[in-house]
């Protein structure tokens, strides 16, 4: 579930071409998605996800999380949707 994006502060050190070191500062938009597995919070880089999956269209899965289990089990629950006969009578919208 995408929650909200941040801007995140980043230091970066590098080295002069005398020896020196410097450190400048970038910012960085993440994304702060809920895992629709496990419920944890968790962050990517905004400049990794498609635009268009920055809603609650599509469902989040944490680097934990195995993405592939999660996905066949998603479409087992809509596979017993459709594989129910429309002369069934029940309510697919309670399922």
């Amino acid at each position: 579930m995408f929650i909200k994006t941040e801007k995140e502060l980043v230091i970066h050190t590098r080295l002069s071409k005398k020896g020196k070191s410097h450190e400048y500062k970038r910012y960085r938009t993440v994304a702060i998605l809920r895992c629709d597995n496990c419920n944890e919070l968790f962050t990517r880089p905004k400049d990794k996800i498609s635009p268009k999956r920055l809603n609650n269209q599509y469902f989040h899965v944490c680097d934990v999380c195995d993405a592939k289990r999660f996905a066949q089990s998603k479409g087992a629950e809509r596979r017993t949707i459709w594989n129910r006969p429309a002369s069934s009578g029940t309510d697919i919208s309670k399922i």
